[in-house]
């Protein structure tokens, strides 16, 4: 017997649909999170009028994902709900919930499955015949035929439910690398699924706040899956399909990243230069199937450019998009956007906003956050889908490069920890010095004081304790002082110790299999769908097509990263394609003024949500002088990373407070 109670009867199958809005235009998407969204219960006791009521109303909250249509479908132990963007087959339908002619298998989908062609043309040769051209009915009828090895055959980003009425089991999975999100709450003899946090409050269900998972937002600026902010809701691991019937609860992970080559074997740096282009030509092409339009985002980067070259070979025209600073040009990068549009021909749109045009934004992209997320560049995401999906439906953009490739700073950082060198002992042997010295990075030397500080305090730790101290933002000493309520260090421990189990000393690949497993999913991932599907704009990320992570990810290193270069390899392979200013530039991105906000424009949310005394009583999370007192040592700029710390705190109580009041 497991957690979903007692043996259940033979039933029949029965279904109401729900069908309302369905033709809601882009204006009501104010109120939104994510693409199509999905929502379930399961409970093995028996559904009631109240369950099928509340999946109305989680399918109801989930509408902003998809504008076009919503519907549920229900037996005496099951209930699914479905909310449709439409991309491919815009037909009536490809709508879902949808089923199986034999009325076996039912499917509710969020996602994209960009081979679906291809696969749909074996299951043909075998004598199925399909009703819709839509890839989910492709997905359905995989799963009818292979069950979960269906997955081996999607090149996509997804989440999906399908619930067998023959077996009565539900079958739950998500993507390899986590581009689409799915949680999922189990409680006594239930279980709950959706696309996004807040439409489990439609079903009624516990909401207790996991503090462990509070301190390593804190921390993070995120939350690490596969925990949330509340106990016992979870986020499905990326790459894992779960199973669930009367008779038992089956996990399994159907993919991992080939993190080593465990023979050895490399091909020539120059062959793999030439895979490298030919797997990204492929991914890039089959992320251009769409019904609805397309386009790209544009930042003037490697890694979008790279994009752009490719799509601008398969559709002439290409529409692009940036955002810039109308008033701060030397944080404005669109130039070099325009300069890739003009090399490459797309038509090309640049967003300039003033840092007053920036901030009007605020008030909607808060509502957007249904847990604690502090990455104060989703703000960026959020205004640039919000103006790009007034054009086109779908947008490919250049996720996931820097992880794949190499590309953050801290990468560079861990590549010298890794390399013996009298550097590393002048860095260990001054540490001492940097931490009294100021460190800002809102100055050169102040930044550069920072990193130096940082970097030696790294190289005096082990592999595991490195990565640790140089993934967080925040320090944990201050957040342990500020937080009344009492956690528990084994709990912190154990999740400390999942995050680090692939780290081991002198393997610089181990460092971006933890980058995939904790930074990608959690905060790159979920910021890129989350803000972007607040618009109801899909955003496609072609380094992420798993054939291409599969030949890069176990390259030596020297292939992606040197002391001099990184992403080597993904620059040596369009050298020759991007204009050549794109390698001899500075770069600053897209940076939120937090600092001026936090002096001017959100001083009010600091001095009610921070410092009101009687609401942090009330609220009883925080000790009031404890945190009084670190909020005023930011504010003088004494903490390192001061606006950051500042900016999650804010975060946090004003996801607070709008839960309260939704609740």
């Amino acid at each position: 017997m497991n957690v979903f109670g007692n043996k259940i009867p033979k039933q029949h199958f029965y279904f109401s649909n729900l069908c309302f809005m369905k033709h809601l235009k882009r204006f009501c998407i104010i109120f939104a999170s994510i693409m199509c969204g999905i929502t379930g219960i399961l409970n093995f006791d028996g559904l009631t009028e109240a369950d099928f009521s509340a999946t109305r109303e989680a399918t109801t909250i989930l509408s902003h994902r998809g504008p076009h249509y919503q519907a549920i479908k229900t037996t005496e132990f099951v209930a699914l709900g479905h909310a449709r963007l439409a991309v491919i087959d815009v037909s009536e339908d490809a709508n879902q919930p949808m089923t199986t002619s034999d009325g076996r298998y039912t499917i509710v989908y969020n996602g994209e499955f960009y081979n679906f062609k291809e696969e749909r043309t074996n299951l043909e040769k075998t004598g199925y015949s399909f009703r819709t051209h839509s890839d989910t009915e492709v997905i359905l009828a995989l799963y009818a035929q292979y069950g979960a090895d269906c997955l081996q055959h999607i090149n996509g980003c997804f989440a999906f439910a399908v619930y067998d009425k023959k077996k009565q089991q539900l079958f739950l999975a998500r993507d390899r690398f986590g581009i689409k999100p799915l949680y999922v709450f189990f409680h006594h003899n239930k279980l709950v699924f959706a696309s996004e946090l807040k439409a489990f409050e439609a079903y009624h269900l516990p909401q207790q706040l996991d503090i462990e998972s509070a301190l390593l937002y804190f921390r993070f600026t995120y939350i690490p899956g596969p925990h949330t902010i509340y106990k016992h809701y979870l986020k499905l691991t990326p790459g894992t399909f779960l199973e669930v019937s009367e008779q038992k609860t089956n996990k399994q992970r159907y993919y991992h990243i080939p993190k080593n080559n465990t023979e050895n074997k490399y091909p020539p740096y120059e062959d793999a230069l030439m895979t490298v282009r030919s797997l990204v030509s492929q991914a890039v092409q089959r992320r251009l199937v769409a019904d609805v339009p397309l386009g790209a985002f544009l930042s003037g980067g490697i890694d979008s450019s790279v994009v752009v070259a490719e799509a601008s070979k398969q559709v002439s025209h290409l529409q692009t998009f940036s955002i810039g600073y109308a008033d701060n040009a030397f944080f404005d990068e669109t130039h070099y956007a325009e300069l890739v549009a003009k090399h490459f021909h797309t038509k090309h749109t640049s967003f300039k906003l003033t840092e007053a045009e920036l901030f009007s934004h605020f008030t909607d992209f808060i509502q957007q956050i249904d847990e604690p997320f502090a990455d104060s560049s989703a703000l960026a995401v959020f205004i640039l889908s919000r103006y790009t999906a007034d054009r086109v439906t779908v947008a490919l953009s250049g996720d996931g490069a820097d992880e794949l490739f190499s590309g953050y700073n801290k990468h560079s950082a861990h590549l010298q920890a890794i390399t013996p060198s009298y550097k590393n002992t002048i860095a260990k042997t001054l540490h001492f010095l940097f931490k009294y010295l100021p460190q800002s990075r809102d100055s050169y030397f102040g930044n550069k004081i920072r990193q130096a500080n940082k970097l030696g305090n790294g190289l005096n730790l082990d592999s595991k304790n490195r990565y640790w101290e140089w993934a967080k933002w925040n320090d944990e000493k201050y957040l342990k002082a500020i937080l009344k309520n009492s956690w528990n260090d084994r709990i912190l421990s154990v999740r400390k110790d999942d995050i680090l189990e692939d780290i081991e000393d002198d393997d610089f690949n181990a460092v971006l299999f933890t980058d995939f497993k904790l930074v990608l999913a959690n905060d790159m991932l979920y910021k890129v769908d989350k803000f972007s599907m607040a618009h109801a704009l899909e955003v496609r990320t072609p380094f992420l097509d798993h054939e291409l992570v599969n030949f890069v990810f176990p390259l030596p290193t020297h292939y992606k990263i040197t002391p001099h270069i990184r992403k080597r390899l993904l620059q040596d392979a369009y050298r020759k394609q991007l204009p050549a200013q794109l390698y001899n530039r500075p770069k600053h991105g897209f940076e939120v003024p937090l600092t001026r906000w936090l002096q001017h424009d959100l001083k009010p949310y600091l001095n009610t949500l921070l410092l009101d005394k009687d609401f942090i009583n009330q609220q009883g999370l925080f000790k009031f002088e404890e945190l009084q007192n670190l909020v005023q040592i930011a504010q003088n700029g004494k903490l390192p990373n001061s606006d950051i710390l500042l900016w999650t705190l804010l975060i946090f109580q004003i996801w607070y407070k709008n839960k309260k009041t939704r609740r």
